[in-house]
């Protein structure tokens, strides 16, 4: 028998299918989103499977796409964005709109 560090598998790199592919039990976070892995929030699929196929991502690539958000956020803005607003500032911009409507008297002027 050899003492090298592949000589168990033959020289072959093994894959756990379970390991790989199945992601963490989902935790619900509203009634129409789920959280699998810390800070990724996603729509419940289920609510989605009568339109769009779902695929089956690796527990790796997920975690892949996640950590890049920042990334390719930032060359969006470097490359379409005139100006980055943040969503607290289109919320505050939207409650001053909606409580002073048309003429002062509210959301729909009435």
């Amino acid at each position: 028998m050899s003492d090298s560090p592949n000589s168990a598998t033959n020289g072959r790199i093994g894959y756990r299918y379970a390991e790989q592919m199945t992601p963490p039990e989902p935790e619900r976070v509203t009634d129409v989103a789920i959280t699998t892995h810390p800070h990724v929030f996603e729509v419940d699929p289920r609510l989605m499977e009568r339109w769009v196929l779902q695929q089956q991502f690796p527990n790796w690539d997920s975690l892949r796409i996640m950590n890049s958000r920042a990334d390719h956020l930032a060359w969006m803005h470097r490359h379409f964005a005139y100006s980055v607003v943040t969503g607290s500032e289109l919320l505050a911009e939207v409650e001053a709109e909606s409580s002073s409507g048309p003429g002062g008297e509210g959301p729909t002027g009435v």
